[in-house]
């Protein structure tokens, strides 16, 4: 679904990303995992074609680099900011209906349907976390920053991407609602959407991830399953480790 073949990224004259290759499968989760700075939230920008890149990033076969990322969003892939990008004077339901597909129509039990009706509703939401159905006519602004995260997640599905982008969904917030965000990543899983996960907290990202890539310098280091990295302790702690 998601192939990428020596992709390199620049921040003006400053070379970040040297050659990265790796792909996602059509329902596969995807772990990108490296400590900060090994260029983890380049790559996904380089994709989401906010950060300038070259080599070659194909989505369903066809090329995306050097797209406009308001094209590449329609191309179907979602993407989750690490900065949790609202609309502070918007409500939570204003910020999900912008999110919403144009000419999307809900289907019952949040199901796949015909051409032109989505498999995400509002319902869907508000059934992942509770506490946005709660706050649904509040202005997203006032939200702690756990339910600007819900909120910011939610958004995203409600465009119907076929591959989802997740940049640190559970950086700096409570123990509580990272438990909840893992649940919306367990929840991704069992309705089989495709997601490259940009994560930290490697216990979360090795429960959820059918695949792990681990960066270092701008380059992947290593892959495998979850399994293969657990064993792997060399690699934990020349790459991961603190």
């Amino acid at each position: 679904m998601l192939e990428l073949t020596d992709l390199h990224a620049y921040y003006g004259k400053s070379h970040v990303l040297h050659g990265v290759h790796f792909s996602v499968q059509a329902g596969e989760i995807v772990a990108l995992l490296g400590r900060n700075g090994s260029g983890r939230s380049t790559t996904v920008k380089a994709i989401m074609g906010l950060v300038h890149g070259t080599g070659q990033v194909r989505f369903k076969g066809q090329p995306i680099l050097g797209l406009k990322p308001f094209e590449i969003a329609h191309r179907g892939i979602g993407y989750v900011p690490e900065n949790r990008d609202i609309f502070p004077e918007l409500t939570v339901h204003q910020n999900l209906m912008l999110g919403e597909k144009a000419g999307a129509k809900a289907v019952a039990g949040g199901l796949a349907g015909p051409p032109g009706q989505t498999r995400w509703s509002f319902e869907d939401m508000y059934k992942m976390f509770p506490r946005l159905r709660e706050r649904q006519h509040t202005e997203a602004g006032v939200l702690s920053g756990g339910e600007q995260q819900m909120l910011t997640l939610c958004r995203t599905l409600m465009g119907e991407p076929e591959l989802i982008m997740i940049d640190e969904p559970t950086e700096g917030l409570a123990p509580k609602i990272v438990e909840l965000v893992a649940e919306y990543l367990r929840e991704l899983k069992r309705r089989g959407m495709a997601v490259l996960l940009v994560e930290q907290k490697l216990t979360i990202a090795l429960e959820v991830a059918d695949r792990c890539l681990v960066m270092g310098h701008g380059q992947i280091v290593f892959e495998g399953t979850p399994a293969q990295l657990r064993a792997d302790a060399a690699v934990r702690k020349e790459w991961l480790e603190v």
